[in-house]
């Protein structure tokens, strides 16, 4: 059974993200979901905040793990002997992502599959739910319910 590692810095996590995994799981039968650090990235959402938001979004889903990476995420892929998993929503995703695909491929022996995004959560990302928090406009069409409540303290005080 291949394992496939599903990362990002989950800003928050949303139903587009939750979509992804479920159908991965369905794939690949386990799933890794590594909520990573980018520190290129000023996070809205504490590291420990995102973490528990997405353990609490798949919570009783026995084949998907939730780790905070530490390291490299090639180093993840390769402990578990998998292949990186990434949604891809449009060309533009799909541009970046095969560009870090052939990079991981050429540097590190890591293969990618993309999995497209469904049309009704193609427009959803995090910069678009923190947008929305920020101007202080109804999230929860957008980030999965469990999470909500995780991340609810945080959205308060912004």
């Amino acid at each position: 059974m291949t394992t496939a590692i599903v990362s990002g810095t989950f800003d928050p996590i949303t139903v587009g993200h939750t979509d992804l995994i479920a159908r991965a799981a369905k794939i690949f039968g386990k799933v890794i979901v590594a909520v990573s650090r980018n520190t290129e990235k000023q996070n809205m959402f504490s590291e420990k905040a995102r973490f528990e938001s997405v353990k609490a979004a798949f919570e009783g889903q026995k084949n998907v793990k939730v780790v905070l990476l530490k390291g490299l995420l090639a180093e993840l892929v390769k402990k578990h002997n998998g292949v990186l998993v990434r949604g891809v929503r449009g060309t533009g995703d799909y541009d970046y992502e095969t560009d870090l695909a052939l990079i991981n491929a050429e540097l590190e022996g890591v293969e990618t599959v993309f999995i497209p995004a469904r049309p009704e959560y193609s427009f959803i990302s995090s910069t678009f739910v923190r947008d929305m928090v920020i101007y202080r406009r109804p999230i929860e069409k957008y980030v999965p319910q469990a999470a909500l409540e995780v991340l609810k303290d945080e959205i308060g005080n912004r």
